[in-house]
């Protein structure tokens, strides 16, 4: 039992004042662990079953593509803002999961943890947090309890031996300003709002925060971009020194970032992805060890030569996470929905008097089929394949 529980647990005869005194003063003398984050997780996180599909024991192996991203989180690193522009099924979350175990265990000091909004981050809380403290023993042992008198541990908030985690959204100003933190971690950045009850980018607000601390604090900016030109997390990663994982081509060797235009779909629905060297086809299944041999490759200078930036799309996903075949899905359904959206629009935009012509119309643009061609060259279709007259 640590000496912060041991002084709660102990009656006023019992307890060794002394004794605690110097055990919390020779700890605040200790530096920060040279352990690294990625480290901490193989030896410390278990994944749990309420949010991970493969629960078990972290294994950095898995996802090598994120060794240096915690690396980069750990105090030993000089970087002090680390951005991650990512896909769909690459881990980015639980990496930021994991860092926040490691400052409760090996660099405690006060953490706040932002997602797009409140509820979301009660949802993290209860789904990603609370089995993150609960799977762990080192980690349950140094955080106050969830039925102590003390309400040290609430949905929103989390006391341990040395610091505090916070959780709030970026759609509540309050939130943003409540506390001074040396570590920052913001969550799905492209679902922030632009400005925050007249106050600003709640990105900018929450950075504030960090100010006190100097160069010891920590910002880990995660997000899935959303519209090109306008998302935040293209911005910052337009700021950092714009890192990119590459790979080993199996056949020549030849190192290569993965490229959407190299995806190469079959028409019996496997998909392979063309070495940009040799060119031959890569199936799937080398991904694996593809990814275990990468490396990342900064492309650019950091504004500010502290900040590192990683950029990693879906196709990286490892296998028997989001495969390739999916990705293919997932874009060609994007291209009808935008195509079917752009026709509807159209419709609205013509001022038919007659609501159920409109209507007719309407139904047949989501009745749509499309060929190839009309995908690949961004959809044009005459009146009659809508099933209408023209319209002025």
């Amino acid at each position: 039992m640590n000496s912060f529980q041991t002084a709660k647990n102990s009656s006023i005869e019992t307890f060794d004042l002394q004794g605690f005194i110097a055990s919390e003063i020779f700890r605040g003398l200790e530096p920060d662990s040279y352990m690294s984050v990625s480290d901490w997780a193989d030896a410390y996180r278990t994944l749990s079953s309420k949010s991970a599909a493969e629960p078990g024991r972290w294994r950095t192996k898995r996802t090598p593509y994120l060794k240096e991203i915690m690396d980069c989180l750990s105090p030993r690193s000089p970087i002090q803002k680390v951005v991650f522009m990512k896909g769909a099924q690459i881990g980015g979350t639980e990496c930021g999961n994991n860092w926040i175990g490691y400052i409760i265990h090996k660099a405690p000091g006060p953490i706040m943890a932002i997602s797009p909004t409140v509820e979301m981050a009660k949802r993290n809380s209860r789904q990603r947090i609370d089995p993150l403290i609960e799977d762990c023993p080192t980690l349950k042992n140094l955080v106050s309890s969830a039925r102590s008198r003390d309400k040290g541990n609430t949905m929103l908030s989390k006391d341990f031996q040395g610091g505090v985690l916070v959780m709030t959204g970026a759609n509540s100003a309050v939130g943003l300003r409540s506390m001074p933190a040396r570590y920052l971690f913001m969550d799905e950045i492209d679902g922030y709002p632009a400005d925050i009850e007249g106050e600003g980018d709640p990105i900018l607000l929450a950075e504030r925060r960090t100010a006190t601390f100097n160069t010891k604090k920590k910002i880990f900016l995660v997000s899935t971009p959303t519209i090109k030109g306008v998302s935040a997390i293209e911005r910052e990663f337009s700021h950092s020194d714009q890192r990119f994982y590459k790979l080993p081509c199996p056949f020549c060797g030849g190192f290569q970032a993965l490229k959407w235009e190299q995806i190469r779909p079959q028409e019996n629905g496997v998909v392979f992805y063309e070495c940009e060297h040799c060119h031959k086809l890569i199936a799937e299944h080398y991904k694996t060890q593809m990814l275990e041999a990468g490396h990342w490759d900064a492309t650019s200078e950091s504004i500010d030569g502290l900040t590192a930036g990683f950029h990693l799309s879906s196709l990286y996903s490892p296998v028997g996470w989001l495969s390739w075949a999916e990705c293919v899905q997932i874009y060609e359904k994007a291209k009808k929905d935008a195509i079917r959206k752009a026709l509807t629009t159209a419709v609205d935009q013509l001022g038919i008097e007659d609501p159920a012509t409109a209507a007719q119309l309407k139904a047949k643009i989501s009745d749509l089929k499309f060929t190839q061609e009309q995908l690949d060259n961004g959809g044009t279709f005459t009146t009659e394949e809508i099933g209408g007259k023209i319209y002025t």
